[in-house]
């Protein structure tokens, strides 16, 4: 398995992971169940944060602990990846976060970007780049791009599903981005759809269809 791929095939993770899956899970099931996924991936994603020693007081005696140096910066890629942001505020409720909107025009067979927003001091912080459902890769590898002009420092990518041939694409293009994911998919069906999937992740996380 190459190195800058992640596959967590831990038990609550892959549970979770099936219940994303089924039709027949609702709407707010299903916005609960993300959050809860990307909490558990944000978890694996930040195992080596930078740390530092402060000294406090505990209700019984003065003691030195653990703390992180510096928060990484959570970038969601619009609209799906707002599903994921919650659930990685939650597990990292001091650290900021930033918007893409980006899209692939089929008509110009190019990406389009209509909003790009990340705080002002990026520049060397991580970022933990967000999006549920990663098929072609082709506004996964603009968004990277995007990043980079900004002089961050490490990218990771957390996602639920990414498919083999976006897999391959981001390790050519973006060698050094980690990326961690719950499953690597079988492909993508003619409309676009990873298979075997979770359906269209922005559809379903705020009922628009």
């Amino acid at each position: 398995m190459d190195k800058s791929l992640n596959l967590i095939e831990h038990p609550i993770v892959q549970h979770k992971l099936g219940y994303l899956r089924d039709r027949n899970t609702t709407s707010a099931e299903f916005r609960q169940i993300m959050g809860e996924l990307s909490s558990l991936l944000a978890y694996e994603a930040t195992r080596d944060l930078n740390m530092h020693q402060e000294d406090i007081t505990t209700p019984v005696t003065q003691t030195k602990v653990d703390r992180i140096s510096r928060a990484p910066i959570a970038v969601s890629i619009l609209r799906a990846g707002d599903g994921m942001l919650e659930g990685i505020l939650r597990v990292l409720p001091f650290a900021s976060a930033g918007h893409i909107g980006i899209y692939r025009d089929k008509f110009i067979k190019n990406t389009v970007e209509y909003y790009f927003k990340i705080p002002a001091n990026a520049k060397g912080r991580d970022i933990l780049l967000l999006d549920p459902l990663v098929a072609t890769a082709d506004t996964m590898i603009s968004c990277l791009d995007r990043l980079k002009q900004y002089d961050v420092g490490r990218i990771k990518i957390l996602t639920i599903l990414i498919s083999p041939h976006g897999l391959s694409r981001i390790q050519h293009f973006h060698p050094e981005v980690e990326i961690f994911v719950a499953s690597v998919e079988d492909g993508i069906t003619e409309d676009g759809y990873l298979t075997p999937g979770i359906g269209d992740a922005g559809d379903r996380l705020y009922h628009t269809k």
